[in-house]
């Protein structure tokens, strides 16, 4: 017998037994990668988001007790 390195033909494997792996999923870069790439992205845009607020009553804040408010 022959010993095979390639994860798709796997020896001793008969057919059907193993799922055929693409080239991604063999880097460990399948479907499940997208979902949290957007999961982090989402994440990011609240925390931006959330950011901004707070600078945004801060600036507010800050110019109320200035007295410099600009009308």
């Amino acid at each position: 017998m022959t010993d095979s390195k390639n994860i798709n033909n796997p020896v001793g494997q008969g057919g059907g037994q193993r799922k055929r792996q693409s080239r991604a999923e063999r880097q460990n870069n399948g479907p499940h990668r997208n979902l949290d790439r957007q999961g982090a992205a989402d994440r990011k845009a609240e925390l931006v988001r959330k950011m901004r607020e707070k600078a945004a009553a801060a600036d507010a804040a800050g110019q109320a007790s200035d007295g410099t408010a600009q009308s």
